[in-house]
């Protein structure tokens, strides 16, 4: 038995039991795991009330109470001795589940895995023998995004809210979209940002003052050291 079996089992049965669970479940679930895990994983263990509540912020004592007495009643939890009162320990086990399942999750994910790397790579085909249509400020931002990964080489999927605030702007200050792109290469190029690569994203590329910077005609990048000699 280990937390990351322990883990599985609980996600498991959650995914076929959404009507039953809560978020305190699992909250108290994986927090008496993780005791258990800090006691040296004890066949048996004292299970404060208040340390429980505290540690995943359950404030009433009967929601405590429920939720610890769904996770015996579904067999996650093995109740060895109840506690007298909320100010003593309850004496417990972690049970080894082994219900029946088909699985369900396992399917779901992979179902899921399978769409969303359907659409990452939609996303990262390059675009750079496409020209930019520069006759309005509508920004296709999914087209924006796989002309920075192309160029950069990086796997940027979202464009950001403060991002696209500032392409925007720029674009009403008189910027084209191929100025964008200039920027854009002009920035991978540059000696700074070989040395600094987190610092090349949209976000910092699209500031006003690196716009003027960068947006100009595209630059070569300098050979290093070795290549010149």
């Amino acid at each position: 038995m280990n937390s990351y079996e322990l883990s599985r089992k609980w996600f498991d049965w959650s995914f076929e039991n959404p009507e039953k669970i809560s978020p305190n479940h699992s909250a108290l679930y994986f927090f008496a795991i993780e005791h258990c895990n800090r006691l040296g994983w004890r066949e048996k263990f004292g299970f404060p009330t208040e340390m429980a509540k505290d540690a995943i912020g359950i404030k009433s004592y009967n929601t405590y109470v429920k939720t610890l007495n769904d996770l015996v009643d579904w067999g996650f939890i093995k109740m060895i001795q109840r506690s007298k009162n909320q100010y003593s320990a309850n004496i417990i086990a972690l049970s080894n589940f082994d219900k029946a399942l088909d699985k369900a999750l396992d399917k779901a994910i992979v179902k899921h895995v399978t769409k969303q790397d359907e659409s990452i790579d939609s996303i990262d085909k390059p675009i750079t023998n496409k020209p930019i249509n520069d006759n309005n400020l509508s920004v296709n931002w999914d087209g924006l995004l796989s002309q920075f990964n192309s160029i950069t080489g990086k796997k940027m999927r979202v464009v950001c809210p403060k991002t696209k605030k500032q392409v925007t702007a720029r674009l009403k200050e008189g910027y084209t979209k191929q100025d964008l792109v200039n920027a854009i290469t002009n920035c991978f190029n540059d000696d700074f940002h070989k040395d600094n690569p987190h610092f090349l994203t949209l976000e910092f590329i699209s500031r006003s003052e690196k716009m003027q910077k960068y947006s100009q005609e595209i630059k070569k990048a300098k050979p290093k050291q070795q290549d010149r000699l």
